[in-house]
């Protein structure tokens, strides 16, 4: 499998895939390329039978497609994990190399990092790391653009992407943090929130709140 074949299967995966359709455009955002080159890989991949298809309804990935990206983004997220507690890098700065390194990792090197590492449940970025098994608990995959005004949230993983975590990083966001949302500008403006621990507010682009995931909505008991 080539290695952009395996980074739409990671990006498909990270959006929700493996529970729920992703269009289009949220794999192009992701991985910063043309709306265009997606739908000619997407068809591929689906004669290949890692993704399911559906012209104007989505993408999801099959079972074989889930199998395949579970193992990339164990071996993904295990070695951004050990770039950032062993080696200190900035978690922004980690998924390249992690890029590198994953393609050379054999299940049995994944299985010896993930035990030096006291088997890590969650990457620097706030992602599950599934088990050798292909196993993981599957995370929510609503976003910050979608809470609701006065809603209290947590934020609980950022989209694998430099240039988001660096400005996440300047915006001086981390995963597992809690903000309150304050207000959607209009016209595809920020998102607005307070952090707990701040007063002060802080703006959130309307793309990068499409890439920052957060908790699901609280059902109000009746």
């Amino acid at each position: 499998m080539t290695p952009m074949k395996e980074d739409y299967l990671k990006i498909i995966f990270e959006l929700g895939g493996n529970r729920k359709k992703v269009t289009n455009k949220d794999i192009s955002l992701g991985l910063g390329i043309a709306a265009g080159s997606v739908t000619e890989m997407i068809s591929k991949m689906a004669s290949e039978g890692l993704v399911n298809h559906e012209p104007y309804a989505g993408i999801s990935l099959t079972d074989k497609g889930l199998k395949y990206a579970a193992e990339l983004v164990r071996k993904h997220r295990l070695w951004e994990t050990f770039l950032v507690d062993k080696l200190q890098y900035n978690s922004a700065d980690v998924h390249a190399e992690a890029e590198v390194l994953e393609h050379n990792t054999s299940d049995r090197l994944a299985t010896a990092l993930d035990s030096f590492l006291g088997h890590p449940r969650y990457c620097p970025h706030g992602g599950v790391i599934p088990s050798a098994s292909g196993e993981f608990t599957d995370a929510s995959h609503r976003v910050l653009a979608d809470g609701k005004d006065g809603e209290h949230v947590e934020l609980l993983r950022f989209l694998d992407n430099h240039d988001l975590l660096t400005y996440l990083n300047e915006c001086g966001l981390t995963p597992h943090e809690s903000v309150t949302i304050i207000k959607h500008e209009p016209f595809d403006g920020p998102v607005v929130i307070k952090p707990d621990d701040q007063d002060e507010h802080i703006n959130v682009s309307y793309k990068a709140a499409h890439n920052v995931f957060i908790n699901e909505e609280k059902q109000d008991k009746e």
